[in-house]
């Protein structure tokens, strides 16, 4: 029996027998020649003034008749005596102890507090928390990593890496690592970039990002470390570029970030004119082959004519078809500047490089006929005809222009005259011949063939 069950029942500080006697020894024990203890125990004494007055009851009258009747038979003494008192008093320890059933339900609470024990030193993990690095031990009661991080105020975003995955379930032990994501603006080979990295230096970044460092220029140092809020970084890989110049190629590997870096890389000067057959400032790329181009040019100043524009005017006093040009139209001139070049000793296709108005041009003015045609020349006889040939003439038959191209009452050209059916020359023909044909001619072209005194027809 436990000391905490001794003190239940009220036993500690004494053994069972040494309850039975006070802490006293045997009556006469150690007491030679019969010695008679006159000392009588309290208990005892208690125990023979208390039974006298102990009531009884009705129903118990007969039994305790009887057992005292028993006592006597037996040549016990009914009151008084050692073992008397020491029945007295085993019979008031019994009295006093608990009841079992009444310490039932503190057996029940002290074992639920030992199983609530038990699960809540089970539930509860040791778990190692690495932060970006920072690593610290914790014990925690989440159940899965998603509600470790909550509890722990760790927020993870779309480009943080977390290692077992949120939701991974957690045992005692376990490893849970977190990578913040950092934006890096990569330019990579000339190309821009926008990248995420959990590393925290440029090296790393590198590493991650499989680019191949080797030989390649960096904008800022490998050991840079890579805050939060990320940085810019250039990089130019190493690459492989021929250079074609002056009947010689030059391969060479580079980093430059221009073709023409390249090109001053691999000892060649370019002077004047000279260019590559790619743009300078272009990016170069792996096995890219440039070639340079030596140039000399001059210049060559031509002038040219500008055409003029022509304006139509209806006019219906014109026969249909019938076109009059009011003013001649004048070309214009320009002044126009050419460069012509050689390329590598290959002349090229004159390049217009400028130009200057000289003389602006002047528009010619024509009027147009809308005038319906006449069906026969008889259309024709009620016109003024004495009036063109006054203009055109002074009414003469055989007058001729001082070209002698023109001749007659209305000036005929030979040409036009044979295509009307006259023979010979137009001023050699009588004065109504003129006339007929030249009817004739009115209804085929209207006005057309005087086009200065052609308006006399009309008045």
């Amino acid at each position: 029996m436990s000391n905490s069950q001794y003190e239940t029942f009220g036993l500690t500080g004494t053994s069972f027998e040494d309850r039975e006697t006070g802490g006293q020894p045997p009556y006469g024990a150690g007491s030679p020649g019969g010695y008679v203890d006159t000392y009588r125990p309290a208990y005892e004494a208690l125990a023979v003034s208390e039974a006298p007055t102990e009531p009884i009851l009705p129903r118990q009258t007969q039994t305790l008749v009887q057992t005292q009747a028993l006592g006597d038979s037996a040549g016990e003494p009914r009151s008084g005596g050692r073992a008397a008192a020491r029945r007295a008093a085993r019979r008031r320890r019994t009295a006093e102890r608990p009841d079992p059933l009444r310490l039932l339900p503190q057996a029940l609470v002290v074992a639920f507090l030992a199983g609530g024990a038990s699960a809540f030193v089970a539930s509860d993990k040791a778990i190692e928390l690495s932060v970006d690095g920072k690593a610290r031990t914790l014990h925690t009661f989440a159940d899965d990593v998603t509600e470790l991080l909550a509890d722990e105020g760790v927020r993870v975003g779309d480009h943080d890496v977390v290692a077992p995955a949120p939701g991974t379930e957690l045992t005692s032990g376990d490893e849970i690592a977190v990578h913040y994501g950092r934006p890096v603006r990569l330019t990579l080979d000339g190309q821009p970039h926008e990248v995420w990295t959990t590393a925290h230096t440029v090296d790393g970044a590198l590493q991650q990002l499989g680019v191949r460092a080797e030989g390649a220029y960096l904008s800022t140092s490998r050991s840079q470390r890579i805050g939060r809020q990320g940085l810019a970084l250039d990089v130019r890989t190493e690459r492989t570029v021929t250079i074609m110049a002056d009947g010689r190629a030059r391969t060479i590997r580079t980093n430059a970030a221009t073709v023409g870096e390249a090109v001053e890389e691999a000892g060649i000067t370019l002077h004047g004119e000279d260019t590559t057959s790619v743009p300078p400032g272009s990016f170069p790329r792996d096995g890219q082959t440039v070639s340079v181009m030596r140039i000399t040019g001059t210049q060559e100043v031509r002038e040219e004519a500008i055409p003029f524009r022509t304006t139509r005017t209806n006019d219906p006093s014109l026969f249909h078809g019938t076109e009059v040009v009011d003013r001649a139209g004048e070309p214009g001139t320009r002044r126009v500047t050419y460069l012509l070049r050689t390329v590598n000793g290959v002349r090229q296709k004159p390049r217009r490089v400028g130009a200057e108005v000289v003389r602006e041009p002047r528009g010619q003015v024509v009027r147009v006929g809308t005038r319906p045609r006449p069906d026969s020349t008889q259309d024709a006889d009620h016109l003024n005809w004495s009036g063109l040939a006054a203009c055109e003439s002074g009414g003469r038959p055989g007058a001729v222009d001082p070209s002698g191209t023109y001749g007659g009452l209305y000036q005929f050209d030979t040409h036009t005259w044979h295509t009307l059916g006259g023979s010979g020359r137009p001023q050699d023909a009588p004065a109504a011949e003129q006339t007929r044909r030249a009817k004739k001619l009115y209804v085929r072209r209207g006005t057309s063939p005087w086009p200065h005194c052609g308006t006399h027809l009309h008045d």
